[in-house]
C-alpha cells in the first residue's frame, strides 16, 4: 500500500505534498527535520491522504496536486474529504 499525503505546518499553515510507502514512518522523519524541504518548519500534521496499490499511481497524484500550485485548490481537496 501507498500512500499520497498532505501535511500541514503548524508553525506557518504551509503545505506539504509527498508520497511514501509507509506514511507512520514519514511523518516521524518531517518532524524530526530529515527532509530538506521541510527542515524547520514544522511540526507537521496529517491533513489528508491516499492510498494507493503502486507507488506509481502515488506519484502521479502527487505530482498532479503538487501541479495545482494553489493553497485554495488544495484546500478545496482537504475540505471535501473531511479526513480530519
Amino acid at each position: 500500500m501507498f500512500t499520497t499525503y498532505i501535511l500541514k505546518s503548524e508553525k506557518d499553515g504551509r503545505f506539504y505534498i509527498g508520497s511514501t510507502g509507509n506514511i507512520s514512518e514519514r511523518i516521524i522523519r518531517h518532524n524530526k527535520g530529515y527532509s530538506k524541504y521541510t527542515k524547520g518548519k514544522g511540526p507537521y500534521k496529517l491533513i489528508y491522504k491516499e492510498d494507493y496499490n503502486t507507488l506509481a499511481e502515488a506519484k502521479k497524484r502527487e505530482y498532479y496536486l503538487k501541479s495545482l500550485k494553489s493553497k485554495v485548490a488544495i484546500e478545496k481537496i482537504v475540505n471535501r474529504a473531511a479526513f480530519v
